[in-house]
């Protein structure tokens, strides 16, 4: 059913060929195509998981852009249709579990790609747990948990998950959409019935001030936001990460990114409009608490429905997570990213076709880091998925040179325009973010340089080497 291509040229040179041959005695599995268009889109919608980023996410948005924030969100799901043209094209030119790391390896060079593969694993290792710890909020209504152990037994659930067949858990993962779907439609109703400022509101600009006082949110603050509201919608790169299971990714991998961001777009988006009419004043839309908004706007009962809606939703985002997150590693591994012993492990595959241990490498530590102190979470991934869109966007200005240029794909509109301008529009943000974030993510891409140089460069005719499975319709 597949035929394996390598990017790289493969070592002919005796001693190539020996340490080649010593990280495993036999090629690792490929992983089995399983799921159509329905399936990948659920799970890449519960990656995205609109109700538990309409609840975690946009609460610290109101808090520094407050009624801009419908704006901001809105500006960032349409550069995120760009970014959508991008992943489209890559995706369904090189469909690969590696995602990012393997497209732009394979067009952009290969300390690119694994440049990307660090940005990528930094947000999909650290997300997961953090808003894993929001769990315990909104089961507050039922049981008091501490924030951390709610957390870490969320990713423990969701590693078991994780390690059952694909098709399981998109179906899981769907029962579970359907519920954070009616959680936003339910304060997307409520907000509108008690709105109490016109359309107007969304484009004032203000935010409640400490001294109570409106203070008007400027263009640069909303530029700064923008990072976020990438991050809001970014989910929709999940389907890339599932290629290599989705039947048919010449054509549904396109189908499932664009399908996705349109859906979560519009389930964040008009919650979002409700929320900025519907908040009694200012202040109340500024504090971002949108469980007691909706208890106000109705009772205690469809408060704690909402409330336990949005604490499913953020289980299922673990799961679809922690499904993405294993196989980015499984994908490293086999394309040797690692010294031998390590390489050998995480291309294990169990007897349900999932990579296990990289399942359980990537649940475990998430787990652990429920306990630790993240406050600088949300800046260090928003610079994170801002910069991994960039390379993004440089592939896909190169994705039509040399083979490539008459590989059978799905080709975005607008090319190069599209992917030219996102790359001015991505550096400009990026420049106008904190600097303590930038310094943060910089120190970690400085780092995986330094790998780069010391181990992954010198044995580049043994390591590194990304390989893309294809069906044999290609």
């Amino acid at each position: 059913m597949f035929h394996q291509r390598v990017t790289d040229t493969l070592p002919t040179a005796e001693a190539a060929v020996s340490e080649a041959s010593s990280d495993s005695s036999q090629s690792p599995r490929q992983l089995k195509r399983s799921i159509g268009i329905v399936g990948g889109t659920l799970l890449t919608l519960s990656c995205v998981t609109p109700a538990s980023t309409l609840f975690v996410v946009v609460p610290d948005l109101f808090g520094s852009l407050g009624t801009a924030t419908a704006l901001t969100i809105a500006i960032g799901s349409v550069l995120c249709i760009a970014v959508a043209f991008c992943y489209s094209e890559l995706g369904t030119l090189i469909p690969s579990a590696g995602g990012e790391y393997a497209m732009v390896s394979t067009l952009a060079g290969r300390l690119a790609g694994w440049l990307v593969f660090v940005l990528s694993l930094l947000v999909v290792m650290i997300v997961p747990p953090v808003i894993a710890m929001g769990t315990a909020d909104y089961l507050a209504p039922v049981v008091h948990l501490n924030p951390s152990i709610a957390g870490a037994a969320v990713m423990l659930l969701a590693t078991l998950a994780g390690l059952l067949d694909l098709r399981a858990n998109a179906w899981i993962t769907g029962v579970f959409l359907v519920l954070e779907v009616i959680a936003a439609a339910v304060v997307a109703v409520l907000g509108f019935a008690h709105s109490e400022r016109g359309a107007g509101s969304l484009v004032s600009m203000q935010v409640s001030g400490a001294d109570g006082h409106a203070d008007t949110v400027t263009a640069m603050l909303v530029v700064s936001g923008l990072a976020i509201a990438l991050f809001v919608t970014q989910g929709f790169s999940t389907a890339v990460y599932l290629s290599e299971e989705l039947e048919n990714p010449r054509r549904n991998v396109a189908r499932t990114v664009l399908a996705t961001l349109a859906i979560s777009s519009v389930i964040i988006l008009v919650p979002v409009i409700a929320i900025t009419m519907g908040a009694s004043d200012l202040s109340t839309l500024t504090g971002g608490d949108i469980s007691s908004m909706v208890t106000a706007w109705s009772n205690s009962a469809v408060g704690t429905f909402v409330s336990l809606c949005v604490a499913l939703a953020i289980i299922n985002a673990g799961i679809v997570m922690v499904i993405q997150n294993s196989r980015v590693l499984y994908a490293s591994a086999r394309d040797k990213a690692w010294p031998t012993p390590i390489n050998t492990v995480f291309s294990k595959l169990g007897r349900f076709g999932s990579p296990w241990t990289a399942t359980l490498a990537v649940g475990i530590p998430g787990a652990l880091l429920c306990f630790v102190n993240l406050d600088t979470l949300y800046g260090v991934t928003g610079v994170s998925v801002t910069g991994m869109y960039l390379l993004v966007a440089t592939a896909a200005l190169l994705s039509r040179r040399g083979t490539h240029k008459h590989t059978r794909a799905w080709r975005m509109p607008l090319w190069p325009t599209v992917p030219l301008l996102l790359i001015a529009v991505l550096a400009y943000i990026l420049s106008q973010q904190e600097t303590t974030y930038l310094l943060w993510t910089g120190g970690i891409t400085a780092a995986a340089t330094l790998y780069w140089a010391l181990y992954l460069r010198p044995r580049r005719e043994t390591r590194w080497l990304i390989s893309v499975p294809e069906d044999a319709e290609a």
